[in-house]
């Protein structure tokens, strides 16, 4: 029996790679496997891009979300494609619970990024992924280290933080330095405003209060009126990290697309089901917003087309997932009725314990 693990991270406990790992031990010794961890935008992406593209790691000196000096890193291909994602710079797991303010924080460190990417001789291209942020900033910081002017009504420059542009007037793009093509990998399909958009999805899990989310909509929405940019801002992924993809797609031009998609190709994740006879696939939460596309899923509807079983792994499961129709077989951590404690520093060996739950189950009803 031939068995494809294509997973995903289980965020705040194993990366993805020691996810497959795990997965691989709960399955019979007998089986031939194919151990494929993916990302789909956030946290392991460059390295799922690398492995897949062969280069190197550039290691290059930026700042987190709140402009504190960071050592950080991004990779090029051997086709010379800078790959990075915006969270090894202004990432939410990068600032102390304790440190955490919102309407502060902004971009600026992802914008240094790009910058010294593109100041490599051999990159021509640039792609980014932009999960797991924590900022709001609708990409004005990052536009700002790059050379693109906030002025207020009498052309006196203004902070890159939602905070400081509430005067905002003027938007001054002369010294927008000059950069290679860029692509954009996002995993989430959210416009900038609104009840589904950046700062109501995603500011409630970056810490921001309920006066700190209006105050958050409030700039965003001034940003969108100075930008003229309505319709831009409602494209899918335009609200991603903190309206980020809305920034990208507005001041450099970049292209969005399914994270997934990327990856799939990349990996090149169609061949390698169709020669499988079970896919295992997961990551630390499938819900409701995982069906937009998020990876795990992504897989899940390749194989269905496929005619291929998949079995989803994941620390929790909604009933929407379990009801999709998308999986044979579903196996939470969840299900063991331990502490939380328990779920995270034991992750490991409870994988391999579900694993081999579902697999006796497929064995016995006769799946390989």
């Amino acid at each position: 029996m031939r068995v494809l693990i294509a997973n995903d991270k289980f965020k705040g406990s194993l990366p993805a790679t020691e996810v497959a790992q795990a997965i691989q031990k709960g399955l019979p010794p007998n089986c031939e496997i194919d151990l494929c961890p993916i990302a789909d935008g956030g946290e392991g992406f460059t390295s799922t891009m690398l492995a897949a593209l062969g280069g190197r790691w550039v290691e290059c000196d930026t700042v987190d979300a709140l402009h504190r000096p960071l050592r950080t890193r991004y990779a090029i291909t051997n086709t010379g494609l800078a790959v990075m994602e915006m969270a090894s710079a202004s990432g939410f797991e990068l600032i102390p619970e304790k440190d955490r303010d919102i309407l502060q924080s902004s971009t600026y460190g992802t914008g240094l990024m790009i910058r010294h990417a593109a100041d490599q001789k051999n990159v021509e291209r640039i792609l980014i992924g932009i999960g797991g942020s924590a900022t709001n900033d609708g990409g004005v910081g990052m536009a700002d280290a790059l050379g693109v002017l906030f002025l207020d009504s009498e052309e006196g420059p203004l902070s890159g933080c939602p905070a400081g542009l509430e005067k905002l007037a003027i938007i001054d793009r002369d010294q927008l330095v000059d950069l290679p093509p860029i692509d954009v990998a996002c995993d989430v399909d959210n416009p900038v405003l609104g009840p589904n958009g950046a700062t109501a999805i995603f500011g409630p899990q970056k810490g921001a209060n309920e006066t700190e989310q209006e105050a958050l909509e409030a700039f965003l929405t001034h940003l969108i009126k100075v930008t003229k940019a309505t319709e831009l801002s409602e494209v899918p992924g335009a609200g991603a990290a903190g309206g980020l993809g809305f920034g990208l797609m507005y001041f450099l031009e970049a292209q969005l697309h399914p994270g997934f998609d990327l990856v799939s190709n990349a990996l090149d994740l169609p061949a390698r089901i169709k020669q499988a006879d079970l896919v295992i696939t997961g990551e630390g939460s499938l819900d409701a917003q995982s069906l937009s596309g998020k990876g795990p899923v992504g897989i899940a509807r390749l194989a269905r087309n496929l005619e291929k079983p998949t079995i989803a792994i994941a620390g929790h499961i909604s009933d929407e997932v379990r009801h999709s129709g998308l999986f044979k077989q579903c196996g939470a951590l969840t299900d063991f009725d331990l502490p939380f404690e328990t779920l995270m520093t034991d992750t490991a060996k409870l994988l391999s314990r579900k694993v081999r739950e579902l697999s006796d189950l497929l064995l016995l009803h006769g799946q390989g």
